[in-house]
Protein backbone atom coordinates (compact mmCIF):
# COMPACT_ATOMS: atom_id res chain seq x y z
CA UNK A 1 0.00 0.00 0.00
CA UNK A 2 1.54 3.43 -0.76
CA UNK A 3 2.28 5.65 1.61
CA UNK A 4 0.02 8.54 0.47
CA UNK A 5 -2.91 6.17 1.43
CA UNK A 6 -4.84 7.68 4.38
CA UNK A 7 -6.93 5.14 6.06
CA UNK A 8 -8.05 6.74 8.89
CA UNK A 9 -10.08 9.77 8.48
CA UNK A 10 -12.79 11.85 10.39
CA UNK A 11 -13.33 12.09 13.88
CA UNK A 12 -16.65 10.20 15.68
CA UNK A 13 -17.67 10.53 19.18
CA UNK A 14 -17.31 7.15 20.85
CA UNK A 15 -18.68 5.98 25.02
CA UNK A 16 -15.83 4.42 26.52
CA UNK A 17 -17.69 1.51 28.22
CA UNK A 18 -17.14 0.46 31.99
CA UNK A 19 -14.50 -1.52 31.45
CA UNK A 20 -12.60 0.36 29.24
CA UNK A 21 -13.13 -0.81 25.67
CA UNK A 22 -14.93 0.97 22.73
CA UNK A 23 -16.08 0.14 19.27
CA UNK A 24 -13.50 0.72 16.09
CA UNK A 25 -15.17 1.92 13.08
CA UNK A 26 -15.54 -0.83 10.63
CA UNK A 27 -13.62 0.77 8.12
CA UNK A 28 -10.60 1.53 10.25
CA UNK A 29 -10.67 -2.32 11.97
CA UNK A 30 -7.65 -4.60 11.13
CA UNK A 31 -8.36 -7.91 9.08
CA UNK A 32 -9.13 -10.83 10.88
CA UNK A 33 -6.44 -11.54 13.49
CA UNK A 34 -4.49 -8.43 12.69
CA UNK A 35 -2.88 -6.47 15.80
CA UNK A 36 -2.60 -2.89 16.42
CA UNK A 37 -0.05 -0.93 18.80
CA UNK A 38 -1.27 1.52 21.59
CA UNK A 39 1.11 4.58 22.31
CA UNK A 40 0.80 6.99 24.82
CA UNK A 41 1.58 10.51 23.47
CA UNK A 42 1.00 14.03 23.73
CA UNK A 43 -0.30 16.76 21.30
CA UNK A 44 -0.34 20.45 21.99
CA UNK A 45 0.59 19.65 25.37
CA UNK A 46 -2.67 17.08 25.89
CA UNK A 47 -2.45 13.48 26.61
CA UNK A 48 -4.11 10.69 23.89
CA UNK A 49 -3.89 7.43 22.89
CA UNK A 50 -2.26 6.69 19.34
CA UNK A 51 -3.52 3.63 17.51
CA UNK A 52 -1.01 2.72 15.19
CA UNK A 53 -1.95 0.06 12.49
CA UNK A 54 0.86 -2.53 11.60
CA UNK A 55 2.47 -0.55 9.44
CA UNK A 56 1.96 2.48 11.41
CA UNK A 57 4.52 1.01 13.44
CA UNK A 58 6.38 0.32 10.67
CA UNK A 59 6.90 3.38 8.93
CA UNK A 60 8.13 4.55 12.89
CA UNK A 61 10.72 1.47 12.40
CA UNK A 62 11.65 2.62 9.69
CA UNK A 63 11.95 6.45 9.73
CA UNK A 64 14.33 5.64 13.12
CA UNK A 65 16.09 3.22 10.80
CA UNK A 66 16.46 5.99 8.40
CA UNK A 67 17.21 8.79 9.87
CA UNK A 68 20.80 10.34 10.52
CA UNK A 69 21.16 9.39 14.01
CA UNK A 70 23.69 7.15 15.66
CA UNK A 71 23.46 3.38 16.34
CA UNK A 72 23.08 4.02 19.72
CA UNK A 73 20.53 6.95 19.36
CA UNK A 74 18.46 4.14 17.11
CA UNK A 75 19.05 1.60 19.68
CA UNK A 76 17.46 3.89 22.27
CA UNK A 77 14.85 5.25 20.20
CA UNK A 78 13.82 1.75 19.17
CA UNK A 79 13.51 0.33 22.23
CA UNK A 80 12.06 2.97 23.41
CA UNK A 81 9.36 2.91 20.69
CA UNK A 82 9.13 -0.98 21.44
CA UNK A 83 8.45 0.00 24.75
CA UNK A 84 5.91 2.07 25.19
CA UNK A 85 4.01 0.63 22.61
CA UNK A 86 1.14 -2.29 24.10
CA UNK A 87 0.32 -4.74 20.92
CA UNK A 88 -3.62 -5.54 21.11
CA UNK A 89 -6.31 -6.56 19.25
CA UNK A 90 -10.07 -6.35 18.78
CA UNK A 91 -12.68 -8.46 20.47
CA UNK A 92 -15.40 -10.49 18.20
CA UNK A 93 -17.87 -7.44 18.62
CA UNK A 94 -15.18 -5.00 16.85
CA UNK A 95 -14.12 -3.34 20.73
CA UNK A 96 -10.58 -2.40 21.79
CA UNK A 97 -9.74 -2.69 25.13
CA UNK A 98 -7.27 0.16 26.53
CA UNK A 99 -6.19 -0.77 29.69
CA UNK A 100 -7.13 0.90 32.64
CA UNK A 101 -3.37 2.60 33.12
CA UNK A 102 -3.08 3.76 29.66
CA UNK A 103 -6.64 5.46 29.35
CA UNK A 104 -6.28 7.16 32.68
CA UNK A 105 -2.72 7.94 31.77
CA UNK A 106 -4.45 10.07 28.81
CA UNK A 107 -7.21 11.37 30.69
CA UNK A 108 -9.94 8.98 29.60
CA UNK A 109 -12.21 7.41 32.30
CA UNK A 110 -14.57 4.17 32.23
CA UNK A 111 -18.08 5.06 31.00
CA UNK A 112 -16.92 8.09 29.72
CA UNK A 113 -17.42 10.00 25.80
CA UNK A 114 -13.96 9.65 23.59
CA UNK A 115 -13.58 10.83 20.42
CA UNK A 116 -11.71 8.50 17.84
CA UNK A 117 -9.85 11.11 14.94
CA UNK A 118 -8.49 9.78 12.42
CA UNK A 119 -4.62 10.75 10.98
CA UNK A 120 -4.05 9.44 7.73
CA UNK A 121 -1.76 6.68 8.89
CA UNK A 122 -3.45 5.89 12.26
CA UNK A 123 -5.98 7.01 14.47
CA UNK A 124 -6.07 8.63 17.86
CA UNK A 125 -8.43 8.25 21.04
CA UNK A 126 -9.21 11.43 22.83
CA UNK A 127 -11.03 12.27 26.04
CA UNK A 128 -13.91 14.67 24.91
CA UNK A 129 -12.86 17.47 26.52
CA UNK A 130 -9.58 17.20 25.15
CA UNK A 131 -10.45 16.71 21.64
CA UNK A 132 -13.05 19.72 21.88
CA UNK A 133 -9.43 21.58 22.79
CA UNK A 134 -7.61 20.31 20.16
CA UNK A 135 -10.11 20.51 17.25
CA UNK A 136 -10.39 24.62 18.46
CA UNK A 137 -6.79 25.00 18.07
CA UNK A 138 -6.03 23.03 14.80
CA UNK A 139 -9.23 25.25 12.89
CA UNK A 140 -8.25 28.30 14.07
CA UNK A 141 -9.01 30.59 11.26
CA UNK A 142 -5.35 32.54 11.68
CA UNK A 143 -3.44 29.57 10.97
CA UNK A 144 -1.28 29.14 8.07
CA UNK A 145 -2.88 27.02 5.09
CA UNK A 146 -0.30 27.97 2.35
CA UNK A 147 -1.27 25.07 0.09
CA UNK A 148 -5.03 26.06 0.53
CA UNK A 149 -6.40 23.18 1.61
CA UNK A 150 -8.81 23.94 4.37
Amino acid sequence: MSSNYQRYKGFTPYKMDPKFRVSVPTAWRPEAGGVLFLLFSKEHEMPLVKVLSHEAYGEKVSLIQSSDKSPVEKGKLLGKLAMLCREVSLNEQGKLLVPKDLSEKAGIEADSEVVLAGRGIHFEIWSKANFERVLNIETREDESDDLGIF
